[in-house]
């Protein structure tokens, strides 16, 4: 195992988007892992500040832009995969179009949280930022809408609405 000066594991950096449209927060699974969500982001480059960093992955990623970027706050977990401390800096993240997936992201999907695939979501997800999302309201509360009043992402939306569960996104190209 990778240590630091032999005396505890390596801690994992990354900077994430904590993107929510009605309701729903995007998160992404990479095709190394493809039944994990995690949020849009990653690790930084040599010399990279925390937004510039997010900037650079979400175009990598999603084939998108920030329009808003405000920190949310620093989440300390276990990295899904890895399996090692974890540091990630969230911003509450507005986007300029449509997100498609790109590069290493297998799939795209909206989820308030709370429905039956709330287990794929990386710890650090499912523990910190959406508990914290859905303190704040930006989250909808699962299955508390009728199917016929229910808000669906205006991003991403299929033309099936499902109630109560994840809000699939685009398929990847290809």
């Amino acid at each position: 195992m990778n240590t630091d000066g032999g005396q505890r594991p390596s801690t994992i950096i990354v900077v994430a988007a904590a993107i929510v449209e009605q309701g729903r927060l995007l998160v992404v699974s990479k095709e190394v892992a493809p039944e994990v969500f995690y949020l849009p982001g990653g690790k930084p480059e040599a010399g990279e500040s925390t937004e510039e960093t997010l900037i650079r992955e979400l175009d990598e990623e999603l084939n998108v832009t920030p329009t808003s970027l405000n920190l949310l706050g620093e989440v300390e977990d276990v990295a899904a995969i890895e399996g090692l401390p974890l540091h990630m800096t969230v911003f509450r993240t507005e986007i300029d179009r449509v997100p498609r997936p790109a590069a290493e992201v297998a799939d795209l999907r909206w989820t308030n949280g709370g429905d039956e695939h709330a287990p794929m979501v990386a710890p650090a997800v499912r523990n910190h930022v959406i508990p914290l999302l859905a303190r704040s309201g930006l989250l909808a509360s699962p299955c508390a809408e009728s199917v016929s009043d229910q808000a669906q992402p205006r991003i991403g939306r299929r033309d099936s609405p499902s109630s109560c569960g994840w809000q699939p996104g685009p398929s990847s190209p290809g």
